[in-house]
Order: structure tokens, then C-alpha cells, then sequence
């Protein structure tokens, strides 16, 4: 399947739901977007990555970092994978020695996890087909 790479375009508290963000991914060269719905833990992980704040303890997202880091275990990608139900899924693209492993993945963590590992979001050009939008930044 033919995979499109993705940016993070911009992050604000969703008028939809309650308590929720939504997420702007941006296609690459496009305007076409792909809107995610995402809760406060994530949004808020998200957005002290892309700021580089450093809290004073570590996030779960750094602990996962840290942990994977410890161990040679390096993510390569992140893949949005799969839309059902209004519900995206990803996976985790892993490297560890040479060998690869991929890992399910909520689509929020795998994205403040692609931060902190600064790798490559990519979606399924089928997905963004079938769930993006054309917005103007």
C-alpha cells in the first residue's frame, strides 16, 4: 500500500467533544488534512514535545523513550494503519539489532512517540482518501 508522509499541522481544543483536541495532520505538499480526535493526556504530552519544554519528571511518552532507548530499541515510523468505526489505529515501525517489529498503537501515543523518537508519521493513502479533508492553514 502506497504510504503518504504526514505533518502536524496544529492542535486546538475540540468544540465537538468535551475535554478532547483535535489533531491537524497535514499531507506533505497538499492541503489535504487529516483531523484526529484526541484526549487532554496526549494532547498535552504532545505539545511540551513540540514546545521542547522539559518537565521536571518524566511524561509516560518519555518514560517509553527513555525505556525503548535503554534497550537499543529505536522507532522508525509511525503508520496510521487503519480507520473503522471513527476510530484510527497505527503502528509502531520498531528496530532493535537489525530486526524490525511492528506494534499496535493508539494513533495519539504513537504520534507523541514519533516526537520523541523524531521519526517519519506516514497514513495509508487509502486513509487519507477516505477521511481527509482539504483545509487552508
Amino acid at each position: 500500500m502506497n504510504k503518504l508522509k504526514l505533518e502536524i499541522k496544529r492542535m486546538s481544543y475540540s468544540q465537538s467533544q468535551s475535554g478532547a483536541y483535535a489533531l491537524i495532520l497535514g499531507v506533505v505538499g497538499t492541503e489535504k488534512r487529516l483531523p484526529i480526535i484526541i484526549g487532554g493526556f496526549e494532547a498535552q504530552s504532545i505539545a511540551i514535545e513540540m514546545e521542547k519544554m522539559k518537565p521536571t519528571r518524566p511524561l509516560t511518552h518519555d518514560l517509553f523513550k527513555n525505556f525503548a532507548s535503554h534497550f537499543g530499541i529505536n522507532i522508525l515510523e509511525v503508520v496510521i494503519n487503519k480507520f473503522e468505526e471513527g476510530i484510527f489505529f497505527s503502528k509502531l515501525v520498531c528496530e532493535k539489532n537489525g530486526d524490525i517489529t511492528e506494534i499496535d498503537s493508539r494513533t495519539s501515543d504513537a504520534i507523541a512517540l514519533a516526537l520523541r523518537f523524531d521519526c517519519p508519521i506516514y497514513a495509508y493513502e487509502s486513509i487519507i482518501e477516505e477521511t481527509g479533508i482539504f483545509m487552508d492553514d
